[in-house]
């Protein structure tokens, strides 16, 4: 017996050993190797992953995701939903500061709910249903719906192109342009340090952050900031960041080759996470100008040439990190649908050239605008570019640093194609095709109207009938062209404690830390 007792104590010990060594502790710099640097932080404006990844540590919204991607309260305390969802009452947290010492209250967020809805990419779609947006107090916001409006919370959640709060004094001045780096003001765990162009962007962590009680889940929940400073760092090169993490140069990366997921899954020096997120690849058409516009025969020519398999393999590697799918949401989400993807990934060249006859196409050079910023962007580029030429058309491949090309789609006469990524979100609403804002400008009366039906339905069954209508008409119309869906993994050092099998959208590098 007392040799159990001894076994037993000795176990339990060791255990404890265990469990201390593996708690993140407070203190110590991330490197975190980048692809490349961020056009801006500026969320309302920026829809980049690049700077999504950096400013979800500086800036915040009134609601975010939860692990289930469900919308719940971040600067928000209460709500108060009344008259079957037109208007909806929220109550701001008490004592929350910004990182120049200010008090959050309700002029901060009338101010910033302001400018993105005039200039924000995803501002107009939530406050062309909004009549009036009226302050209540020091710490209530009133918002009257023109009529009950259902993804209000998923808009106000989704912080990559979305509604992040800033100070009054910022937000009433700040216009289309990006904010400056020196107004860089947020509420966040973190908050901004320096920018050193092509060297690094760093972040110092907020010691007087206020952070919600309730235990982290997803995005949600206590964010507890344990480095002292994050610093993200350009590394172009996909083989520099695979070997610095494993020479211990940075601490954790990005977008790595999809030919390397398994070896280093089984390497020791390293660990990896996978992104639950399932992304796609958009290759958006111009319906504002250029030979594309008003031209959907034209466009179905296009799409039937291309082979979307050889496009994923080329971009994403083994067939464990991407899959084909037409529809526009994944299986994952209560939005799968098959409706109207009978043309996907059909790769008819016969097809292809005979379509664009009936359009009356000519050889007119069509302009395609890509980028090595994202490898993937261009891998799987100059695998459609090709298809396209084999059919017949007059391709202009255009490749760009990230920040150019992000540049150039913003003038409607500088390309006719561009390729973009487009993360994982939990609402079709949110898709950037929708927004009539986003360079693509969709906007014809047929998906002004089913938009509008489905923005305005609450009954879910109902909304999901509409979106399978939006879904027929994307492939009619081809505003976009998809895609199948990709999981992206990141690398991390074996010293980081807390980081989880699965990453959400974004890494966010708050809760996990340095180990003992």
């Amino acid at each position: 017996m007392r040799k159990q007792r001894w076994i037993l104590a000795l176990t339990l010990v060791f255990a404890l050993a265990a469990a201390a060594c593996a708690a993140p502790v407070k203190g110590g710099l991330l490197r975190f190797a980048m692809i490349d640097e961020p056009p801006s932080l500026d969320q309302q404006l920026v829809t980049s992953d690049l700077g999504t990844m950096i400013a979800q540590h500086i800036f915040e919204g009134l609601y975010c995701f939860n692990a289930k991607y469900e919308p719940v309260p971040l600067l928000v305390k209460t709500e108060d939903i009344q008259d079957g969802g037109k208007t909806v009452v929220l109550t701001l947290r008490e004592g929350v500061k910004f990182h120049n010492g200010k008090i959050l209250d309700a002029g901060d967020v009338i101010a910033s709910l302001t400018r993105w809805s005039k200039f924000g990419t995803r501002g107009p779609v939530l406050f062309s249903n909004i009549d009036k947006m009226e302050q209540i107090g020091q710490d209530q916001i009133k918002l009257t719906f023109k009529q009950p409006f259902a993804p209000w919370k998923n808009l106000l959640a989704f912080t990559n192109g979305g509604p992040v709060v800033y100070p009054k004094a910022v937000a009433e001045k700040a216009d289309k342009g990006f904010i400056p780096p020196e107004e860089y003001i947020g509420t966040g765990p973190y908050k901004f340090a320096e920018h050193n162009p092509g060297r690094y962007i760093s972040l110092k962590r907020f010691d007087e952050y206020v952070f919600r009680t309730e235990p982290e889940d997803g995005y949600a929940g206590k964010r507890e900031a344990l480095f002292d400073e994050l610093r993200f760092i350009p590394v172009p090169d996909p083989g520099t960041r695979v070997n610095g993490v494993k020479a211990g140069d940075y601490d954790f990366a990005e977008q790595l080759p999809g030919d390397l997921y398994e070896s280093l899954k089984a390497d020791s020096s390293v660990r990896t996470t996978l992104s639950q997120g399932a992304t796609q690849v958009f290759l958006f058409a111009n319906s504002s100008a250029g030979v594309l516009k008003d031209n959907y025969k034209l466009r179905q020519a296009l799409l039937a040439a291309l082979n979307i398999e050889a496009g994923q393999a080329a971009a994403f590697g083994p067939r464990g990190l991407w899959i084909l799918s037409g529809s526009l949401m994944p299986d994952t989400t209560p939005w799968y649908s098959e409706a109207g993807i009978k043309n996907y990934n059909v790769h008819d060249v016969a097809l292809a050239k005979k379509l664009a006859q009936e359009a009356g196409y000519k050889g007119e050079k069509i302009r395609y605008m890509t980028t090595t910023s994202y490898q993937y962007n261009y891998d799987y580029s100059t695998v459609m570019a090709q298809n396209l030429r084999d059919a017949g058309f007059n391709i202009d491949l255009q490749v760009y640093d990230w920040a150019t090309l992000v540049s150039k789609r913003a003038d409607p006469e500088q390309w006719d194609l561009f390729l973009t990524a487009h993360g994982f979100i939990p609402e079709p609403a949110l898709f950037t095709f929708i927004s009539e804002a986003y360079p693509g400008w969709w906007k014809t009366e047929q998906k002004r109207s089913l938009t509008k039906e489905f923005s305005e339905t609450i009954d879910p069954v109902k909304r999901k009938e509409i979106w399978e209508k939006i879904q027929t008409l994307v492939y009619e119309e081809i505003p976009v062209m998809k895609s199948g869906f990709h999981y992206v993994y990141y690398l991390y050092s074996p010293k980081i404690e807390g980081v989880g099998d699965s990453a959400l959208i974004w890494p966010k590098f708050w809760g996990i830390g340095f180990g003992k």
